[in-house]
């Protein structure tokens, strides 16, 4: 089988791998469970807020695997490297099984876990990146959507699984049959060439001479890096913020029930893969920087509606919540292909990892000036026009990137 098309079963086993993945935001399913079960166990009342440190640590310490991960995955190959991130996210998952404090979850759940992910994530995106040239936006935004989709799919089965059994014994068989897949497809991940060019495809002019492969330490000697790391932060900050407590805001700014608020949740990730492959799609078309323009303009009008719901207020708040879903999984989509176009794909493994950080400052600073602005404030509105504003510098930042670009060129 050659290469052009066997990188099809590569993207088809990297979409198995990411939906295993896309668990992550099933913590909320687990959480409650499971600080139930440690508060009868050891007699201390705790709630899912005394938990949230696992899923911060889970969430924060990626990037610290992708990089390091990259760097193995650029020099040996993805086999290897997914395959051990694979036993890492499946034997934090079982041993969190075995948690008896909070403390031991950071270290099964947000480190091991945490940890496993980022490696295995970074290296299946990345090696995809470089097996399809021709349509980088594409693979970019299906295999983020999976990812994503995770968020839809797996919050049901994980929570049939929580109710016949409990916590404990769900993260063992959730954690051991994310073993079994995510090492068993970390086999028919194959090394791109780095001459790969798939058949029927001549790369365009512009592509042979415009683009430098460089590797980490060139690319932060670059004033465009500096650019594209901010406007990821700037582009996912609503994002990060609002999925984070789109539940809250829909039961306590809405007055929404709770089935209703997990239907909310549930349509905030649909549109959160959506625009991850249409972003894609769209950006192998117009461009990367035209798509993100576009992407920053949708989450501000959706921040803008969001700020002008009300109790009640039904229509303006999913029409928000749609906007920013549209515009965060646009980010997640295009940055691969956008960070691969502009760095080369070769070292992609790692400068994505490193780009990532933009994502990861995004998800700790969104969150907690949501948090803080409602303590204080006793409503979120506040947050939105902090994140609304956020989104303006996101737009700006797009015009300084093809200031930048066509000073270059």
């Amino acid at each position: 089988m050659n290469l052009t098309r066997k990188r099809w079963r590569t993207l088809i086993a990297c979409c198995f791998i990411n939906l295993c993945l896309g668990s992550i935001y099933v913590w909320s399913v687990f959480a409650a469970s499971m600080a139930e079960f440690l508060s009868a166990r050891n007699g201390v009342a705790l709630t899912t807020a005394d938990l949230a440190i696992v899923y911060t640590i889970a969430n924060s310490v990626g990037p610290i695997t992708m990089i390091t991960g990259g760097y193995f995955n650029d020099k040996f190959g993805p086999k290897k490297v997914i395959l051990t991130g694979g036993i890492m996210v499946g034997v934090g998952m079982i041993a969190s099984g075995f948690a008896t404090s909070v403390g031991t979850l950071v270290v099964t759940y947000g480190l091991i876990f945490g940890l496993g992910l980022g490696m295995t994530y970074g290296t299946a995106v990345s090696t995809c990146m470089k097996f399809f040239p021709d349509k980088r936006g594409l693979i970019g935004g299906i295999t983020t959507a999976i990812y994503g989709l995770g968020s839809v799919i797996l919050p049901p089965i994980v929570t049939e699984i929580v109710s016949v059994t409990d916590a404990p014994a769900a993260f063992k068989i959730v954690g051991a049959a994310f073993l079994i897949i995510i090492c068993g497809c970390s086999f028919f991940m194959e090394q791109c060439p780095a001459d790969f060019i798939p058949e029927g495809w001549t790369p365009p002019a512009a592509a042979s001479n415009g683009v430098e492969n460089k590797n980490w330490k060139e690319m932060i000697k670059t004033p465009v890096f500096y650019v594209m790391l901010l406007l990821f932060t700037c582009g996912a900050f609503s994002g990060m913020m609002v999925i984070s407590q789109a539940s809250a805001v829909a039961t306590n700014m809405v007055g929404m029930t709770a089935l209703m608020a997990s239907t909310a949740v549930s349509v905030l990730a649909v549109f959160n893969a959506a625009g991850r492959i249409l972003a894609g799609l769209l950006s192998d078309r117009i461009g990367r920087i035209s798509t993100l323009s576009v992407a920053s303009v949708l989450g501000i009008i959706g921040l803008l509606l969001l700020y002008m719901t009300g109790e009640g207020g039904y229509t303006t708040f999913y029409m928000g919540i749609a906007g920013v879903g549209l515009s965060f999984g646009s980010f997640m989509g295009v940055y691969p292909g956008f960070t691969a176009d502009q760095f080369g794909p070769k070292n992609n493994s790692v400068n994505y990892g490193i780009m990532f950080i933009g994502l990861a400052a995004a998800g700790y600073f969104g969150p907690s000036a949501m948090r803080h602005i409602y303590m204080a404030e006793g409503t979120y509105h506040g947050a939105f026009l902090v994140a609304c504003a956020f989104g303006i510098a996101g737009f700006v930042l797009t015009f300084v990137y093809r200031f930048l670009a066509k000073k270059k060129a």
